[in-house]
């Protein structure tokens, strides 16, 4: 009896890992994010195109570093005119990585003060937490240079001065 419902069991978690694989393998790749589509799951948006100087940022593209964050958030790399869905609860952020070419789109999702890294020129973001929360974003000095509440908007913005992001 006991061989029968280990042998249910291994086949049950078999059977779960191998539907989790398929929707690993199944699913497209993320995009990047101007605002196209609203829907419960979020919103689809469609990265601008590439910054003025991004070709001469590509030749520099061996001395260049990625944006990150810390603490660390789930990001996707977009091309210029791809997108990429904000779902509901998140802070989108996007911020140009020269050393791909892309948009590297940050999802802040739990509450935090993130530390930004070789965060340069022209961005966006867009606001899509619920709850009626207050972002800010602060300079070097911790000084807030802006912040801002839902609104269903993609904004530019310049991230060179920016040191951090407070997204609650």
């Amino acid at each position: 009896m006991h061989g029968v419902r280990a042998r249910r069991s291994v086949l049950g978690l078999i059977g779960a890992l191998a539907l989790m694989l398929a929707a690993v393998f199944t699913a497209g790749p993320a995009q990047a994010a101007v605002a196209s589509d609203d829907s419960a799951a979020g919103r689809v948006l469609t990265a601008p195109p590439a910054p003025q100087d991004a070709q001469s940022a590509s030749t520099r593209a061996v001395a260049a570093n990625s944006p990150s964050i810390s603490p660390s958030a789930r990001s996707v790399h977009a091309a210029p005119g791809a997108t990429v869905s904000c779902t509901s609860g998140n802070l989108c952020t996007a911020v140009w990585d020269p050393t791909t070419n892309n948009w590297e789109v940050f999802f802040l999702y739990s509450c935090n003060r993130y530390n930004t890294s070789y965060w340069d020129d022209a961005g966006w973001y867009y606001d899509a937490q619920t709850g009626g929360v207050t972002s800010y974003i602060y300079g070097q000095s911790g000084n807030v240079l802006h912040s801002f509440r839902p609104d269903s908007v993609q904004h530019a913005y310049n991230w060179t001065p920016v040191w951090s992001i407070r997204n609650c």
